[in-house]
């Protein structure tokens, strides 16, 4: 009976978060095709109300909203209305919202790798009594591609569907639509960190930095673990990939990152409207050539080669001539900085999709010969996301404040005075040994 309640609690999280997924996916579907302006402005020419309210309806089941009504009520019958009013007010002070929004995350990650590829296993959760630091490069390897990766790809979906979809009631109303899957991209980007002791210590902040980078560029190999290179790491997370039904049901679900490509070229203003297979067709040929150069730009000269130098000076040229050539194209045509910004979204969720069918048939990959640029390619993604989730944590780290907030919500009164007390002690050490 417990198994077929837990079973059934996992499955109702799964659609919880594939509900939020369709719901987004939709959404942009129909600010990229034009049908939310069109629908809309046919609905208030026909005076039917009922159409227009249903589609900038409000999405009130996101995050899982009415998986929280029976913890409410539970709070409601055991403590009274009050009480459970500022007891659950106290939770969200806490961030207990966030750590259920990051948890939810986790449980359908692997529910869902599960059906798809079975090989089900215990996942330690890490419980217990754990004060010390986690470094960022520890949280990347194990949230990456359970919630960092997600969590960007619906920040993607939000922003298309702000800068292309249409709401009645303009910026008020997309904020009212969107506002809980931005409460979900944050948790699932920044709630490791959120809940990592000192996670916002300047000091601690530089080691960890300095440690991601080694760990990103340290060379993999025969006996290298996944916590000491980023290639032995990379290599372990497609370990899941091993049958053919597992393969055809990834490169099915890969493909929904064309998507952007498809509708945000037309959207472009140098595309002047024209709807014709040709400008999506040319747009391949624009990505195709961005990889090419972006081989050039890796390429290392061997140390026993002669022109080194010679090869470095024409990558410098190139870069000239590819920022040359963007400022004539914004200058000369209608293409605008705004394009510029769109195609490169539109590239990257491409671009991803690409590696997520390599990386699926990879034994076809290495037989072509595209391997070695597929895992390069992969880090600089890895890179990019890495930035990304780690500018805000530089940012709040410079504010000495920040981190002692964060330990009073950690830990209770007495152990937030100790700890603050023993960073004291220790700086003072430091400035004595130095």
């Amino acid at each position: 009976m417990h198994i077929c309640n837990s079973f059934f609690v996992y499955v109702c999280l799964q659609m919880t978060v594939l509900t939020v997924y369709i719901f987004l996916y939709g959404r942009v579907y129909l600010a990229l095709s034009g049908l939310d302006h069109s629908i809309s402005r046919q609905a208030r020419f026909l005076g039917n109300t009922a159409l227009d309210a249903a589609l900038n309806a409000q999405f009130l089941v996101q995050i899982g909203v009415f998986t929280a009504v029976p913890m409410i009520m539970g709070f409601i019958l055991e403590l009274g209305l009050m009480k459970a009013i500022f007891s659950f007010i106290t939770m969200q002070l806490q961030f207990c919202s966030v750590f259920f929004t990051f948890s939810l995350g986790t449980r359908t990650h692997y529910f869902g790798r599960t059906i798809l590829h079975g090989g089900a296993k215990y996942r330690a959760t890490g419980r217990g009594f754990v004060v010390r630091h986690i470094k960022f490069a520890d949280n990347y390897r194990l949230y990456s591609r359970s919630h960092f990766v997600k969590a960007l790809e619906v920040a993607l979906l939000l922003i298309v569907y702000i800068a292309y979809g249409y709401t009645k009631g303009g910026s008020s109303s997309f904020i009212l639509l969107t506002i809980s899957s931005w409460i979900m991209v944050i948790s699932w980007l920044f709630a490791p960190y959120i809940f990592n002791p000192s996670g916002f210590e300047w000091q601690k902040t530089v080691e960890d930095f300095d440690d991601w980078t080694n760990w990103l560029f340290y060379k993999g190999g025969v006996g290298v673990k996944g916590e000491n290179s980023w290639e032995s790491w990379w290599e372990e997370e497609q370990a899941h990939i091993q049958t053919f039904r597992g393969r055809i049901l990834e490169t099915i679900l890969s493909l929904r990152f064309l998507l952007f490509q498809y509708g945000i070229v037309y959207k472009l203003k140098i595309t002047a409207h024209n709807t014709s297979l040709a400008m999506y067709g040319f747009s391949w040929i624009v990505l195709l050539v961005m990889v090419l150069l972006f081989k050039l730009f890796t390429a290392t000269p061997r140390k026993s080669t002669a022109l080194p130098i010679f090869i470095r000076f024409l990558q410098g040229l190139l870069a000239i001539g590819i920022i040359a050539a963007i400022a004539c194209l914004i200058g000369f045509t209608d293409f605008t900085i705004a394009d510029l910004f769109a195609s490169a979204l539109a590239f990257l969720a491409t671009g991803w999709c690409i590696l997520c069918l390599a990386i699926t048939w990879k034994r076809v990959v290495k037989t072509l010969g595209l391997w070695d640029s597929v895992r390069e390619i992969s880090r600089m993604y890895d890179a990019g996301m890495g930035a990304v989730i780690f500018a805000p944590i530089v940012f709040f780290s410079w504010f000495p404040f920040v981190s002692t907030f964060q330990s009073r919500i950690l830990f209770n009164q007495a152990f937030s005075r100790g700890l603050e007390i023993s960073l004291i002690l220790a700086g003072n050490k430091a400035n004595q040994e130095s």
